[in-house]
């Protein structure tokens, strides 16, 4: 190991995990207006229609088989009978599956943000940064399994890569464990912690204000105004213009006055 295994392995991902959490404190404590998807919706919708549930439906695989592939010790997945064979093929085709979708919808996200003047002047210097990293760690994921995993003779990163995140999260790192990872998966992991380093100060902090309780909440009752209420203290529906009351003429007595 040298001075540049232990930065980039060591000090470089822990900086990044340090700013990810402060971060994220910071800005949902002081800039909690600013919390928020910034929605181009309303600009333009036709590609944002495809290539929104696209992306994000194909970076919920990817992230799923990230966890699976990189939390997930080997002997345990052999315990339950996931074999390095059956692995492989899970990973490598269902891993195709989700990038393809995942690239085909950041493709047309960037064409659309591009070609579209009003979402283009809403853009800002974050988020072209945050667009450049995600298309970075993408690509580089992409190229490091097709040459090595689909084309090459594949490569073991549960046996490297894996075992230094663990190490990582329970305050144990070896760099060494990184030192010989193919250059394309160091890529990949390199711009990956880059990625969450500036991950606090854009607008991927949306991801943590999933609407997850919209599934478990109580149904909203709407009640409407037909026939059936108007004898319960609701008026009922009128059309046009309501007629006012028109009031009465005062009527006119006629008396005799003496002489």
């Amino acid at each position: 190991m040298n001075t540049w295994d232990i930065l980039l392995w060591v000090a470089f991902p822990y900086v990044a995990m340090a700013v990810f959490v402060v971060g994220h404190i910071l800005r949902y404590r002081f800039d909690q207006f600013g919390w928020t998807s910034r929605s181009s919706q309303t600009y333009e919708n036709r590609l944002l229609r495809w290539g929104s549930p696209m992306f994000h439906y194909g970076i919920l695989m990817v992230f799923g088989g990230h966890v699976v592939g990189l939390l997930v010790p080997k002997a345990w997945l052999e315990f339950f009978g996931v074999t390095e064979h059956w692995y492989h093929l899970g990973a490598t085709w269902l891993g195709t599956v989700a990038a393809v979708l995942t690239i085909a919808g950041i493709v047309l996200l960037l064409i659309r943000r591009r070609l579209t003047p009003r979402v283009m002047l809403a853009t800002t210097v974050m988020d072209k940064t945050m667009y450049l990293l995600l298309a970075l760690v993408i690509g580089f994921g992409t190229l490091a399994t097709v040459m090595y995993q689909i084309f090459g003779a594949g490569y073991d990163y549960r046996g490297t890569i894996s075992p230094w995140i663990r190490g990582l999260l329970i305050l144990q790192p070896d760099p060494s464990l990184m030192a010989n990872v193919p250059f394309f998966f160091q890529l990949h992991v390199l711009s990956a912690t880059a990625l969450f380093l500036l991950w606090p100060f854009t607008r991927l902090v949306h991801v943590f204000s999933a609407p997850l309780g919209y599934i478990v909440r109580p149904y909203i009752v709407y009640r409407s105004r037909d026939a059936h209420t108007v004898g319960s203290g609701s008026r009922g529906p009128r059309r046009g213009w309501e007629k006012s009351e028109r009031p009465a003429a005062p009527t006119r007595t006629r008396q005799r006055t003496p002489r």
